[in-house]
């Protein structure tokens, strides 16, 4: 950890078609080598994809589904007395959508499927109705700090 200043956090700017701050967030986690036309072409696609499996607003549908992901507790490490804790802390609001968009990719790049917005599409779609491989990774989070709930006290 830094033990200096804080990172600066800079502001993202929208994205041209959906005006969204969280659509330019996800594009930027999809990208990689900076080829941020090509990240552009799959996030579109995937939407456009998802308005057609599911017959409703795709930019709705990635909202809630990025919303359904979002942990509320997670574990961190805390050294106490030469023993190491997980100890369960809630998770900011920024971090949380942070890890949503984390794990949504993650999962989507893991799915044997065609095409990356095919991927996305699939895991999209299970996201928003409470299914998938990123609910599973929400869900065993939350019951990771249930589990070491005890060690709440050590919290700092």
């Amino acid at each position: 950890m830094a033990r200096r200043k804080r990172a600066v956090e800079r502001e993202v700017l929208p994205d041209p078609k959906y005006k969204s701050r969280l659509v330019t967030k996800f594009i930027n986690g999809i990208m990689r080598k900076g080829k941020k036309s090509l990240a552009e072409r799959i996030f579109y696609t995937a939407l456009e994809k998802v308005e057609e499996r599911t017959k409703k607003d795709g930019l709705e549908v990635f909202q809630q589904a990025v919303s359904n992901v979002k942990p509320l507790l997670e574990v961190k490490s805390r050294r106490v007395g030469g023993a190491t804790y997980q100890v369960p802390v809630e998770v900011s609001p920024k971090r949380a959508q942070t890890l949503a968009i984390r794990w949504l990719i993650r999962y989507a790049n893991e799915r044997k499927e065609k095409t990356m917005a095919d991927c996305l599409a699939s895991e999209l779609i299970a996201a928003y109705n409470k299914e998938g491989a990123s609910i599973k990774k929400r869900e065993d989070t939350h019951k990771m700090a249930e589990a070491n709930k005890a060690f709440a006290h050590f919290r700092w």
